[in-house]
């Protein structure tokens, strides 16, 4: 199969949305925003070896591509709108797995594939580009969170590295207007709450961690891939169900991290941690 057959069949896969007014195809897609939304958009890559192996199957890794980005249109608040996927390797059936795992979440969550780039490679990598929206104002950031405000996770943290993403969307749109801040957890509890704090100004304060059974405390604090969403509420103000708060924004050094009384280093996940 050569390189435009294989575009011609990824075509037919997939399906229009209503404001992706030229796809798949052409040299560029067309989206026309709705009037009063903002446009979000993230890219995230993943590398064999680094970020999968080639023991899981082309389905499930062409899934978890698309899922990571979705979990940032999840941390603004957002509803994914389109994706485009540029990707390198040598198995034209693996690419048509691949793309059948990541099309299955994309028409759950109503993200239309929009384009992309094929080139080939020995070595398997790909980058995964999403267009969200939000209503105008209403973007969840990382820069608002008071002295005084609950932090909250949406779920147990400490997952294995290859476990399903489940992109926090709903629970994502839920928050617009009430969370003061929010990002989502791919690095690490201590790291991604670290980046928070700096981004707000403020220091925080933890005295509990929900863990994944057969999670340890370490894996928990710095290990990173869990992707759910960590934010911050006024005090007082009622959560969402099913959401677990684990301490509160205080006064203090940008950054600084308290657990259990004592200081929490801000380690994570880091590509060029030596």
């Amino acid at each position: 199969m050569n390189e435009l057959e294989l575009v011609e069949r990824l075509r037919r896969i997939s399906w229009p949305s209503k404001n992706l007014t030229l796809g798949i195809g052409d040299d560029c897609a067309i989206f026309r925003p709705q009037a009063g939304e903002e446009l979000l958009f993230t890219t995230d890559q993943m590398i064999e070896g680094v970020h999968f192996t080639r023991a899981q199957s082309a389905a499930s890794i062409g899934e978890r591509a698309l899922a990571r980005s979705l979990s940032d249109i999840a941390a603004m608040g957002g509803d994914p709108k389109f994706c485009l996927v540029a990707m390198a390797t040598s198995d034209t059936k693996w690419i048509e797995e691949f793309y059948r795992g990541l099309l299955r979440l994309a028409k759950r969550t109503g993200t239309a594939l929009a384009g992309g780039d094929l080139a080939r490679d020995e070595k398997f990598h790909c980058d995964v580009m999403v267009c969200g929206s939000v209503p105008r104002g209403k973007a969840l950031r990382r820069d608002g969170a008071r002295a005084g405000d609950s932090i909250f996770v949406s779920g147990r943290l400490g997952k294995p590295w290859d476990r399903k993403i489940e992109p926090r969307l709903a629970l994502g749109r839920t928050l617009r207007g009430r969370a003061t801040a929010a990002i989502d957890l791919s690095d690490g509890l201590a790291l991604d709450l670290h980046r928070l704090c700096v981004a707000s100004k403020v220091a925080a304060e933890i005295d509990r961690v929900p863990m994944m059974r057969g999670a340890t405390l370490e894996r928990a604090l710095h290990g990173g891939e869990d992707y759910e969403l960590l934010f911050t509420l006024r005090a007082g103000a009622k959560p969402p169900r099913g959401v677990t708060c684990i301490g509160r924004v205080v006064r203090g050094a940008p950054g600084q991290i308290h657990f259990e009384g004592r200081p929490l280093e801000p380690r994570g996940y880091d590509h060029f941690h030596e």
